[in-house]
């Protein structure tokens, strides 16, 4: 197979370096890629947004699949563009991609399918916005309706904060076009949970759960960033919630999305937030999230370009797909100033003294002279896995501290809310031919 991968961040890595493994494989591009995946791939420099010259690289190279990593190209039509040309690709719809790309939207598909969500109400004015929240009696959080790259989330702690968040949004315009329309919503308490799942159209196969760490500092405190560490599987949600997960929300998602004329192909990843009322969506991707994938991926057994393929293909339900026990976990390391203002240009230091089983995932670097310097928010991913979350852990932390470039930031207390209830991991979670697949 000749597969072609969109996209340049930490994620698209960890996808190329899975997808290097398949013995599928004859050749492997990535457009644009970057430094770290170049040993992996052909890094070719195309630009998602001209779809005409995607299509047409593919037609000339004859891609067998194409792999699209990031959201943006999916909200544009990538994926419609390619199909429409005759190609396979892992990857939704821009129909179905309206999911995450509107949050309007995707409240009220979850309203429409009984999907467990919290309340919410939707403005396209600052007025009318912030006479609701002068009204309403319990805690919410403001959400721009639009992509705005992990960052259109604030959760203010008074009124006077929300109508500031609600300014920077709608009047300000901080979040550009993602900012046309908000979600006011209840704000929910629990831990969170990622949940993602490879979708044909008609069928689901749900991944380890992952825990991501949105928060820039230690302790959940800071700034939301766009992630800064993620493991798994994470043991606050054990397999039989898993189940539970599938029938109240991928499920119901796939098969709504299948109604209204919107087949979901690909990844769908469910944030979730584990409540006493039970898991409560608290968004949806779709598309793998970053960072979690950093550490889902080092889990997967299987082969990735056969799964992706059946899904492409509609027939995930003849794929075997495995997992290792054990865990993984990904520490980002992320450049001063991130995520306000990001430091770029400064020189990393200690890559070749990684030991061979620690993966190092490029997310924001580039090549200059032949050094590797960063060149964006979050610049690396160091991810690790080990036959506990313990020792995942401690393998990780050790590689973090010899990597090294002026100003680097990064969270030490990655994956530590799973170290508490590390003994509910189960060594054979979703083992199996087939395990977890539902139509």
């Amino acid at each position: 197979m000749k597969v072609l991968l969109i996209g340049s961040g930490g994620r698209e890595h960890a996808m190329a370096w899975k997808a290097a493994q398949s013995p599928k494989l004859t050749r492997l591009y990535a457009a644009p890629g970057n430094p770290g995946m170049a040993g992996l791939a052909e890094c070719v420099p195309l630009r998602p947004e001209d779809h005409g010259a995607v299509v047409g690289f593919c037609r000339e190279k004859g891609i067998d699949l194409v792999l699209i990593g990031p959201e943006a190209p999916l909200a544009a039509g990538l994926a419609d563009d390619l199909r429409a040309a005759g190609f396979r690709v892992f990857g939704p719809s821009k129909d179905a991609a309206q999911i995450e790309a509107s949050k309007v939207f995707a409240k009220h598909f979850m309203a429409r399918h009984g999907i467990p969500t919290a309340r919410y109400a939707v403005f396209q004015r600052y007025a009318e916005a912030a006479r609701f929240v002068e009204a309403v009696d319990y805690p919410f959080v403001v959400k721009a309706s639009g992509l705005a790259a992990g960052k259109g989330v604030i959760l203010p702690v008074t009124k006077e904060e929300a109508l500031a968040a609600l300014e920077a949004v709608m009047v300000r315009r901080e979040f550009g076009a993602a900012g046309g329309e908000v979600v006011i919503e209840e704000r929910l308490s629990g831990p969170e949970v990622s949940l993602m799942a490879f979708c044909d159209g008609r069928r689901v196969a749900p991944m380890p759960p992952a825990q991501d760490h949105k928060r820039l500092l230690d302790g959940d405190q800071g700034p939301n960033t766009g992630g800064m560490g993620a493991y798994a599987p994470a043991p606050m949600c054990p397999p039989e919630m898993v189940d539970e997960i599938v029938e109240t929300v991928l499920r119901p998602a796939v098969s709504g999305l299948r109604l209204e004329r919107r087949p979901f192909v690909g990844v769908l990843y469910a944030g979730l937030m584990l409540t006493e009322r039970g898991p409560q969506v608290l968004e949806f991707n779709c598309r793998f999230g970053d960072p979690e994938t950093q550490a889902v991926l080092p889990l997967l057994e299987a082969d990735l370009l056969e799964v992706t393929l059946a899904c492409a293909e509609g027939r995930l339900d003849e794929v075997e797909i495995r997992w290792q026990g054990g865990a993984a976990v990904c520490v980002v390391l992320a450049s001063a100033g991130y995520p306000a203002a990001p430091e770029t240009g400064r020189p990393i230091r200690g890559l070749e003294a990684l030991p061979e089983d620690v993966l190092c995932f490029h997310a924001g670097t580039k090549s200059v002279d032949g050094q590797i310097v960063t060149a964006g928010g979050r610049v690396l991913g160091l991810a690790a896995q080990a036959k506990t979350l313990g020792k995942a852990v401690e393998k990780v932390y050790q590689a973090v501290e010899r990597v090294e470039f002026e100003g680097r930031q990064y969270r030490r207390d990655i994956a530590f809310s799973g170290l508490v209830t590390e003994s509910r991991i189960e060594t054979d979670f979703f083992s199996g031919p087939g395990h977890g697949i539902a139509d």
